[in-house]
C-alpha cells in the first residue's frame, strides 16, 4: 500500500512538473508580443485601409489593371479588392475579428501574387529574393502573422475574449483559472502522499 501511495504521488509530481514546463515553453501572450502584434497590426492595418482607400475613390484605376491582367468582371473585382483591403485595415487597426479578416486578406493577397506578379511567384525558390521584395510580401506576412499569433493583447478580440465570452470560448481564462485550481489540489495531493 505505501509503494502504491509513493508511486501515485510520483506520478502526480510529475504530471505537475509537466505542466509547469510546458506553461513555461509555450506560455499565454506576453505584454512583449502583444505590444509587436499591436504595432504591426497598427502600421499595415492602416497600409491596407489607405490601399483600399486609394482603390475605392478611384475605382477606374483598378478596374482598368485589372482588366490588363484579363481578371473577370474587372470593376465588381476592383470594388471587392478595395472594400475588403479598406474594412479588414480597419479591423486590424482596431484587433476585432482579426484571424476572421485575415483569411480574406490572405486570400486576395495570394490571388494578386498569382495575377499580378506570376513570375516572382514561380520563381520563389530560384529568385526568393524577388519574391521578399514584391509589394504584396509584408502586407501577406502580416495577415499569416494575425492569423496564426492572433491580435494579441492589446485588441478588441482580446477584451471580448477575456469580458464577454469566458464561458462559451474555449481556453478562457474561467478554464484557466479551474486548470490552477486542478494544478494546486495535484500538488497538494502529491505533499499529503508523500508524508
Amino acid at each position: 500500500m505505501e509503494f502504491a501511495r509513493l508511486v501515485l504521488s510520483e506520478v502526480i509530481i510529475m504530471k505537475v512538473l509537466n505542466a509547469k514546463i510546458a506553461d513555461w515553453l509555450a506560455p499565454e501572450r506576453t505584454y512583449l508580443q502583444s505590444l509587436l502584434l499591436l504595432i504591426i497590426r497598427l502600421y499595415w492595418g492602416w497600409g491596407f485601409f489607405e490601399t483600399g482607400k486609394g482603390k475605392l475613390m478611384d475605382v477606374q484605376k483598378p478596374t482598368a489593371f485589372f482588366q490588363s491582367l484579363g481578371i473577370p468582371f474587372p470593376h465588381a473585382q476592383a470594388i471587392l479588392v478595395g472594400t475588403t483591403e479598406c474594412v479588414g485595415g480597419l479591423l486590424l487597426l482596431l484587433g476585432l475579428a482579426s484571424r476572421v479578416i485575415s483569411i480574406p486578406l490572405t486570400i486576395l493577397l495570394v490571388v494578386a501574387y498569382l495575377t499580378a506578379d506570376l513570375e516572382i511567384a514561380r520563381n520563389i525558390f530560384n529568385n526568393p529574393d524577388k519574391f521578399l521584395a514584391a509589394d504584396e510580401f509584408l502586407f501577406l506576412f502580416t495577415v499569416v502573422l494575425v492569423l496564426a499569433f492572433g491580435p494579441g493583447k492589446f485588441s478588441v478580440d482580446w477584451i471580448v475574449r477575456r469580458k464577454i465570452g469566458p464561458a462559451l470560448i474555449r481556453g478562457s481564462s474561467a478554464e484557466r483559472s479551474q486548470e490552477e485550481q486542478r494544478r494546486k489540489s495535484l500538488w497538494r495531493e502529491a505533499i499529503k502522499a508523500s508524508r
